[in-house]
């Protein structure tokens, strides 16, 4: 998939104006790698690919309505994303207060009304979500350990993986229980997606 390849998936999934608010939000993280280091200097060229589409595929997975929960959101992948794709509300948990700050800002800039930043680790928050993502923050099963409470048996956890996300599976059902599938990632081959619901200690 090229950057124009990203562009034009997003454009026919989600429309022109979700399309152009995506693109206004990808210049707000160039300008602000400058100051830190928000992505992978060596993904600056694919950002449409790498993070853009990405984390909007992860939306076609998710239930329509209800509370979006990112996990160590960082620089808003996937859930500033999410956010511009979806209505309800996204929240957008960090602990690195520099980070939130530009999450404030990238909200404000963008006029996304949908945002609530919370500048904590996830253990500090409350209430259940619908959805739970989580990029790059930990294993499997020390994500259920320190979000279970966010969650009931109906949220939807979507989970991006590398290529090991089955034995993280594997790995996360000596302790834990629930439906657990891997969907392959559009962006890259060696890169998967864990979806989970009815996720519970066994």
């Amino acid at each position: 998939m090229t950057e124009d390849d990203a562009r034009t998936w997003v454009r026919a999934q989600f429309g022109v104006s979700r399309e152009t608010r995506l693109a206004q939000f990808a210049e707000l993280l160039r300008d602000e790698a400058a100051t830190q280091n928000l992505v992978a200097p060596s993904t600056m060229d694919h950002l449409w690919v790498r993070h853009i589409v990405d984390s909007a595929q992860l939306v076609m997975l998710a239930p329509k309505m209800g509370v979006w929960l990112d996990i160590g959101s960082g620089a808003g992948l996937p859930g500033m994303v999410a956010a511009i794709l979806r209505d309800d509300v996204t929240e957008l948990v960090e602990p690195r207060k520099l980070r939130t700050a530009f999450l404030e800002r990238a909200a404000d800039r963008l006029a996304l009304s949908n945002v609530r930043v919370v500048t904590a680790k996830v253990e500090r928050t409350h209430g259940v979500a619908a959805v739970i993502t989580a990029r790059a923050v930990a294993t499997l099963d020390k994500l259920f350990a320190i979000a279970a409470h966010r969650a009931d048996r109906t949220t939807c956890w979507l989970l991006p993986k590398g290529r090991n996300a089955e034995n993280e599976v594997a790995d996360a059902r000596r302790t834990w229980q629930g439906s657990f599938h891997v969907e392959p990632s559009i962006t890259a081959s060696d890169s998967l997606i864990v979806v989970a619901r009815e996720v519970r200690p066994r």
